[in-house]
């Protein structure tokens, strides 16, 4: 017999064939239901005092009030996954990067299974009951939040060449050494910092800038990207901000071919925007960047590069270009 759930109807014929001291095979057999069932009904949703009365009426509401409550506390009662699951979070791991690598690290273990919506819902839980885990998510909210899309409309650079011209290999990621770079701001007048990233591996490199002139982009992009193995410097793709207005020096001291992105493009630049929200999650918008200190950038260089990332099959970008052709590409 197909398993169905239990109707309304069901339930007032329960109610009243039990009043009527009716046994539950006598139920079951009346409502062609196994016995069972009407067991598991009762234990489930009867009377939970001494004499009580399973009354339909009342049952009906608390029934739609279980069908739709998450499961997911199930998931709570295993305490290797909830350990897992709480010291992942607090090393900054996303949810459904922490999902997958379950799948990968316990490949055997069924119980170390969960979604990365559940994960969601028991943060947002926990932010409601006052703890502090969201605060690892990236941008921290203790609820959903609709996302809002924006643009900002700046004039051309004189001579750029725009993205519509670059290879197409740059845009299927086939070869490493293209990248997309852009400035993360701090608060007004405290300067920000210059983020490249490798489009293949994802593989970041930035630096703080006093202030955003053209001049300090370059002497801070031109001496890291010199420093670069061969093979990995052919091409980077900007948006249109003034601080790139000097993008043929940067040309001529880095051998890259500089490319511009088109106006309210955003996603032309997706693994860059990605960063830079990776970023602002360590530096928060206004915040001042001149009490940031390199060293303390460089720990989140490393951490971010050490992060897994599901666009690289749950591999961390160090790890991705340390295996380009044998590690000859790591920097």
């Amino acid at each position: 017999m197909p398993y169905t759930h239990l109707t309304p109807r069901d339930r007032y014929v329960i109610s009243h064939l039990k009043v009527a001291k009716f046994s539950l095979r006598e139920i079951a057999r009346r409502l062609g239901r196994h016995h069972t069932t009407i067991s598991r009904e009762l234990k489930r949703n009867g009377p939970t005092y001494p004499g009580g009365v399973y009354w339909y009426y009342f049952i009906e509401r608390q029934v739609e009030i279980n069908r739709h409550r998450a499961r997911s506390y199930r998931r709570q009662s295993h305490p290797p996954l909830v350990q897992y699951i709480d010291t992942k979070l607090r090393e900054d791991w996303p949810p459904e990067v922490i999902a997958q690598r379950l799948r990968s690290e316990f490949p055997h273990d069924e119980r170390m299974r969960i979604s990365h919506e559940t994960i969601y819902r028991w943060v947002f839980l926990d932010a409601e009951q006052g703890g502090n885990l969201h605060r690892h998510l990236r941008r921290r909210h203790k609820c959903r939040r609709r996302q809002k899309r924006y643009g900002a409309g700046r004039r051309f650079i004189p001579g750029r060449v725009g993205i519509e011209t670059r290879p197409e290999v740059v845009a299927e990621r086939g070869r490493y050494g293209d990248w997309e770079a852009d400035l993360v701001l701090g608060r007004r007048g405290s300067g920000a910092i210059a983020t490249h990233i490798e489009r293949k591996s994802r593989y970041l490199m930035a630096s703080l800038l006093p202030d955003r002139k053209a001049e300090t982009f370059n002497a801070s992009a031109i001496p890291a990207y010199q420093s670069l193995p061969q093979g990995i410097c052919h091409t980077l793709t900007l948006d249109n901000g003034k601080e790139f207005s000097r993008f043929k020096d940067l040309e001529a001291g880095t051998g890259l071919k500089v490319f511009f992105a088109d106006a309210y493009s955003a996603w032309q630049r997706g693994a860059n925007e990605n960063i830079n929200g990776l970023l602002r999650f360590y530096f928060p918008k206004g915040m001042n960047f001149k009490r940031v200190s390199e060293k303390a950038l460089a720990k989140v260089i490393q951490k971010i590069n050490n992060r897994p990332r599901k666009c690289l099959g749950y591999r961390t970008p160090q790890e991705v270009l340390d295996e380009a052709s044998d590690g000859a590409l790591a920097i």
